[in-house]
């Protein structure tokens, strides 16, 4: 495994039109229908839920269940109200970045289908040098060329309408991957991946292998909260984005030092389970994959909080593919990362004994 490509022209045909197509928080289903299809023949059977968290389960059967975590949904924008003159103002939808959005282009989603609108910007002429606006909630605002209240709603836009970029899939360089919502499509591509491995290397498992990809955790780890529930896993391997602190204006003191291209990122924080976590850093070593390590205050702010404090509590831990730009619409990872990424977890599912509990007491 350790020296052999992983990603094939399938593979990236499959990440790009799964980056591609807009699910937003709340809005997953069309995005987990194009990720089940991928995993159909890599895997036994499905599970879903009623917000439409998605798992392919190999051995369904098994009494030990390990799972695999990716998050599915994108941050987006709501309509929140539309002016006397046909202008839309917007609330978030998960951490969406205020500053980014003058200027850019949106697709409103609407029964009918995408209305395309601009986040319009006053132009430099017109602006105070003295006192420039920097871009805020409440002063973006989105022009869909409507002239008043009346023709936005004929065309079909209403309050709580969900609103996404239209940016799509490029590589940067060669091996840089850019997209909106590679945070965290990403991880639901990686796990994939490793269905994918175990499948063509026709590896057999003692276990259950739950490969999850959960919704809603852009707006509170929901979805994980909800899926454990269904699962109850005795052990849980999550892989969200972290941050990339080495571009401008980030500061290493509070952020610590990660970067893309240097390898998967373990992370150590209350809800990791230690043995779980050493078992990751030494199938690293032993496999020459190379990993960075970041520390997390109280909590990762990822659906490994979820899951470990479910159930009675369940053995997590979290691999962190690194990301500049995180919740802009040019989110860039680095491809042998990605690739990194997939091998660590495939090697950390073959290391796994059934029964294992990972006390701290055995």
């Amino acid at each position: 495994m350790a020296s052999k490509k992983i990603l094939n022209k399938k593979s990236m045909d499959f990440l790009e039109k799964y980056l591609n197509n807009a699910a937003p928080t709340g809005y997953e289903w069309e995005g987990q229908k194009i990720w089940m299809d991928y995993l159909k023949p890599y895997v036994d059977t499905f599970i879903t839920d009623t917000y439409g968290s998605a798992v392919g389960v190999i051995n369904p059967d098994a009494e030990f269940k390990v799972v695999i975590e990716g998050h599915s949904d994108e941050i987006s924008w709501y309509v929140n109200y539309i002016t006397d003159n046909g202008l839309l103002y917007v609330i978030r939808n998960g951490g969406s970045d205020h500053q980014i959005a003058p200027s850019k282009w949106v697709n409103i989603h609407t029964k009918n289908g995408v209305v395309k609108g601009v986040f319009g910007w006053p132009a430099i002429h017109t602006r105070n040098k003295a006192k420039e606006e920097p871009p805020k909630l409440d002063n973006i605002f989105i022009d869909i060329g409507a002239k008043d209240k009346k023709e936005v709603e004929k065309m079909g836009v209403h309050v709580g309408c969900v609103i996404t970029y239209p940016d799509e899939f490029q590589i940067l360089n060669k091996d840089k991957f850019v997209c909106r919502a590679i945070d965290n499509r990403a991880g639901g591509f990686m796990v994939a991946e490793v269905a994918r491995l175990l499948h063509e290397n026709k590896k057999k498992l003692p276990f259950g292998l739950y490969i999850t990809n959960s919704v809603q955790e852009e707006i509170g780890l929901r979805g994980a909260e909800m899926i454990t529930q269904t699962i109850k896993p005795n052990v849980a391997i999550i892989t969200d984005v972290c941050h990339d602190t080495t571009t401008p204006m980030i500061e290493k003191k509070t952020e610590g030092h990660t970067e893309i291209g240097a390898g998967p990122v373990i992370s150590y924080a209350p809800a990791v389970q230690n043995k779980l976590r050493e078992r990751i850093i030494e199938t690293a070593e032993a496999n020459k994959i190379p990993f960075q390590r970041m520390a997390a205050s109280r909590s990762t702010g990822t659906d490994t909080d979820a899951f470990a404090y479910s159930n009675g509590g369940v053995a997590s831990a979290l691999i962190s593919l690194p990301l500049r730009y995180m919740h802009t619409t040019v989110e860039t990872v680095h491809k042998d990362d990605v690739e990194n990424v997939i091998r660590l977890i495939y090697e950390t599912v073959l290391n796994i004994k059934d029964g294992e509990t990972f006390s701290y007491f055995d």
